[in-house]
């Protein structure tokens, strides 16, 4: 039989008894408020010059996080690039979440040639370090944040498709499958209305690592001066400097802290996801 059902106050009822994660979730629900306020907050560009150069915090009132190497705000780019970061992490999670999800079911479900083919073609990905084959697609369809958000997407889809196989192969062959083959449903219908919604749990919590590991590939193909160069980022940021670690460290380590933190909370999220969302923890 299918999965038991949950309400939405169930669920949040378990994810609330991770504390955790409940710390985590209003940490980010801090940074997409700060993203959403950043065009009031900062309405000007937040790459053009305001000030002197390399101000450190505190140093002058107008700029409580100092300056960069170019005299540019960095607490406006620290606002605008939460905008950016989060989109390119929440944009190149869905983008790997609908290739792995309909490459797995698809697998899973048929099995056979159909499984061996996808199952190849998702190791022959794993076989190329994640990093260099992002770099690879960006420097070859260009450094604007739509390619890098399909380079990030195209590198992070076997993991949620191998998941959803799992799934589909636990649950192909189940009663209420079977009930539906009974009453004539096409294939397609079953996957999608019957045998997804009971696979998507694990899936939903993986993907919302996807989203911490895209923010983390997005600040290094910025730090190594791939990113998009008309949009701040928290990656370009640190890129910008790399070169000033010594004198004007406060340049790397502000937006630094900025990715740690934002990873660290999806990360925990996840974790609150899958105690609220794995039948197996439902009970405790």
């Amino acid at each position: 039989m299918a999965r038991p059902q949950f309400t939405q106050w169930d669920l949040l009822t378990r994810f609330a008894r991770n504390r955790g994660a409940l710390v985590g979730a209003i940490v980010i629900l801090l940074v997409a408020l700060l993203a959403i306020v950043a065009p009031l907050l900062f309405p000007a560009d937040p790459l053009r010059i305001v000030g002197a150069p390399e101000l450190w915090p505190g140093e002058d009132p107008d700029f409580p996080l100092g300056t960069d190497s170019l005299g540019r705000d960095i607490l406006a780019m620290i606002v605008h690039g939460a905008r950016a970061t989060l989109l390119i992490g929440l944009a190149a999670s869905a983008v790997a979440t609908l290739i792995g999800v309909t490459v797995g079911a698809v697998a899973g479900y048929f099995g056979g040639w159909v499984d061996e083919v996808a199952m190849r073609a998702a190791e022959l990905f794993q076989t190329i370090p994640n990093l260099i084959f992002v770099l690879t697609i960006v420097v070859i369809l260009g450094s604007t944040l739509e390619n890098i958000v399909i380079a990030i997407g195209i590198v992070s889809w076997t993991s949620i498709a191998r998941m959803t196989r799992a799934e589909f192969l636990a649950l192909r062959d189940r009663e209420f499958v079977q009930a539906c083959r009974a009453m004539g449903m096409g294939n397609w219908r079953i996957i999608a209305g019957e045998v997804l919604p009971n696979a998507l749990p694990p899936v939903i919590v993986l993907s919302s690592l996807v989203v911490a590991g895209a923010i983390l590939f997005e600040s290094a193909v910025s730090f190594l001066g791939l990113g998009d160069p008309n949009v701040a980022t928290w990656g370009r940021l640190v890129g910008d400097g790399r070169l000033l670690i010594r004198s004007s460290w406060y340049i790397c380590a502000i937006p630094g802290v900025a990715i740690m933190v934002t990873v660290l909370c999806l990360n925990l999220i996840g974790d609150g996801l899958n105690d609220a969302l794995n039948p197996k923890l439902r009970d405790r």
